[in-house]
């Protein structure tokens, strides 16, 4: 058998014990031997699809970090990974341990972590844009980008806190063994300071993003109209590698990719500072991760010792920002907001519909000098994290300081230098960044029950004509079922709204959203994205995040459940169990891990809060 099928190890009802080469394997086992560790998966038989999307994460594997696929995508990329280590923390928690540190390791002084890490054994013609496209070492160097590692400039919605904790829940022994947490926490920390006050250039509390790759859904017919007013790079003075791999009708146009390339030659030419583009949008599913990795922030601190209530307070704003900014109650959904956009200060829609809101003052926009002291500290400090698993008292004073920190940050106010209007305009088109604040704890029991409806309604036909939720609506003008962002599904997007569908009680639904995404991830060979209405395999095969949001929907949802269920009569004083898969040894042992201790033998368990849906369970096109 080859490596990957260790992978395969998946706990039963009691944890199987691994077995020497003499003894026999149980009858009707199947027997997975490598390089002596013998271990059996006594459930599963051979070619099903838990040990298929293991196959897919293995071969995608470099040795420190996962490709998307290694042929449109041969480097290491930011939501993936956090989507990725999702996956593989039911498989090997190391390995999904690594996969986070291995991308912030690449965090720049600023508290921003790029969109891509590249690896230098690539040639540079296998990817545009390329490392000497982004320049990070040079072009970076007032933005603290590392000098030992080639990056891109820009980012991806922030997921990493969330998948950090999920993780570290998968075996809090190892992760406590390793200081996970405790190395990681200032890194994120820096992360979130990074985007709550470098990007607030709304001025209303929300991050915006600079560039249509950073929202993740690159091809979104969203981004239109921001990109109309942006003049495109020459098409001589690039070459677009991804046409190597993949049809010109499913991919950006030239035009849409020739803004793209100037967007990103005009942010690196300027250092890569905020606020001096001529693309700005406040993204509804980017804010709504950002938030959920607020309150994942929140747990880490508490398993870390400190209180986390200042980051559970900061989320709810978060979320009240969100929809004061972003929701229009008459359409049923969030809307993307154009910070430069409208008239120059009405905060109209682009359609003139009364899409629009005042800009307010959200708390969150704060000093330049203040926020580069408090980045550099923890982006560059994280490996002074305390060993025994307690923040460092530099952490706890962060922590507790967070609301005189903020009472500053609005006297302060926002970034200085950006002149603009900041109320902007909604862009009224229907995305399904717009359905994914669905995800949020705090949103409103009447909000959440609107963006129900509007997910199974003509727009995204979920549970009815679409077996996936489109990325676009479907009655839209610019909708194409395979052309990237305008209308095929997504499972990263889907795999989010089953969860927000469990969150607020919709089981029956989410049981549906996640049968039809494991139908489809079989039947499409984990493909990059597919047709809404059919499940047709558009994009690569055997994408990372399709098979890793597989596996972890294969062993989620009876747990997700149960602490729902457990919420509901108020045990949340009660311990959160997770039980060790067997194999975990077998599968790190080929890979080097030091020996650890199980979660199992500790006795101190870190308390259920209610306050995230991802506790228990619960590439963007063409990437740049």
């Amino acid at each position: 058998m080859d490596r990957t099928t260790q992978l395969t190890i998946r706990r039963t009802g009691a944890t199987a014990p691994a077995r020497t080469s003499g003894s026999p394997a149980p009858p009707g086992s199947h027997e997975i031997t490598h390089s002596g560790a013998h271990v059996y998966d006594p459930d599963r038989p051979t070619g099903s699809l838990h040990l298929r999307a293991a196959r897919v994460l293995e071969g995608n594997w470099t040795g420190t970090s996962t490709v998307p696929s290694h042929g449109l995508y041969p480097h290491q990329w930011s939501w993936d990974s956090a989507f990725i280590a999702i996956g593989l923390r039911h498989l090997s928690p190391l390995r999904a341990q690594t996969e986070l540190e291995t991308l912030l390791g690449a965090q720049w002084g600023d508290g921003r972590i790029p969109h891509i890490v590249f690896n230098p054994s690539v040639p540079l013609d296998a990817y545009f844009p390329s490392p000497d496209f982004w320049r990070s070492s040079t072009a970076g160097r007032a933005a603290g980008a590392p000098r030992t590692v080639q990056t891109s400039g820009i980012v991806q919605p922030p997921v990493h806190a969330l998948a950090a904790w999920l993780v570290h829940q998968a075996d809090p022994g190892l992760s406590r063994s390793r200081s996970f947490l405790s190395r990681m926490y200032p890194r994120l920390a820096a992360w979130h300071r990074y985007l709550l006050h470098r990007r607030d250039l709304g001025g209303g509390g929300l991050a915006s993003v600079v560039h249509p790759w950073e929202q993740g859904m690159d091809n979104s017919p969203c981004w239109d109209a921001p990109l109309s007013r942006v003049t495109p790079a020459a098409p001589r003075s690039f070459r677009r590698a991804d046409l190597d791999h993949g049809s010109a009708e499913d991919r950006p146009t030239d035009l849409d990719y020739g803004r793209y390339v100037r967007l990103a030659t005009d942010y690196r030419d300027g250092g890569y500072a905020d606020g001096a583009g001529e693309f700005a949008v406040e993204d509804p599913a980017f804010n709504a991760l950002l938030i959920a990795s607020e309150h994942a922030l929140a747990a880490i601190a508490q398993e870390l010792g400190a209180a986390g209530t200042a980051r559970h307070a900061r989320a709810e704003r978060l979320t009240a920002a969100l929809v004061e900014r972003l929701w229009d109650p008459a359409e049923g959904m969030f809307f993307c907001r154009d910070v430069y956009g409208g008239d120059g200060g009405g905060g109209e829609s682009y359609g003139g519909d009364g899409y629009g809101g005042d800009a307010r003052d959200g708390g969150e926009s704060g000093a330049l000098g203040s926020e580069r002291r408090s980045s550099e500290s923890g982006a560059h400090g994280s490996e002074r994290g305390s060993r025994s698993g307690a923040l460092a008292p530099e952490q706890c004073s962060a922590e507790s300081s967070a609301h005189a920190s903020e009472r500053r940050s609005r006297q302060s106010g926002a970034h200085t230098s950006e002149q603009r209007s900041r109320a902007g305009a909604l862009i009224p088109e229907r995305s399904v960044a717009g359905l994914l604040p669905l995800i949020l704890p705090a949103l409103p029991r009447d909000i959440a029950a609107t963006l129900v409806r509007t997910a199974g309604g003509p727009h995204f036909g979920l549970g009815g004509v679409a077996r996936l939720a489109p990325s676009y609506d479907l009655t839209g003008h610019a909708f194409d079922p395979h052309r990237y962002w305008r209308g095929p599904a997504w499972f990263n997007t889907n795999w989010l709204l089953e969860r927000g569908l469990r969150l607020h009680g919709e089981h029956g639904r989410a049981e549906e959203l996640r049968a039809a995404l494991l139908e489809t991830a079989d039947t499409s060979g984990f493909a990059e994205y597919v047709d809404p209405y059919t499940g047709e395999a558009c994009g690569a095969l055997g994408f990372s995040w399709t098979a890793a949001l597989t596996l972890d929907l294969l062993h989620e949802p009876a747990r997700a459940d149960q602490a729902e269920r457990a919420d509901r009569v108020d045990r949340v004083d009660q311990p959160t169990h997770v039980v060790s898969h067997p194999g975990y040894r077998a599968f790190d042992s080929v890979h080097g891990t030091p020996p650890h201790t199980s979660h199992a033998s500790h006795t101190t368990h870190t308390p259920h809060t209610p306050h995230s849906s991802f506790e228990t369970g619960a590439k963007g096109g063409d990437r740049g």
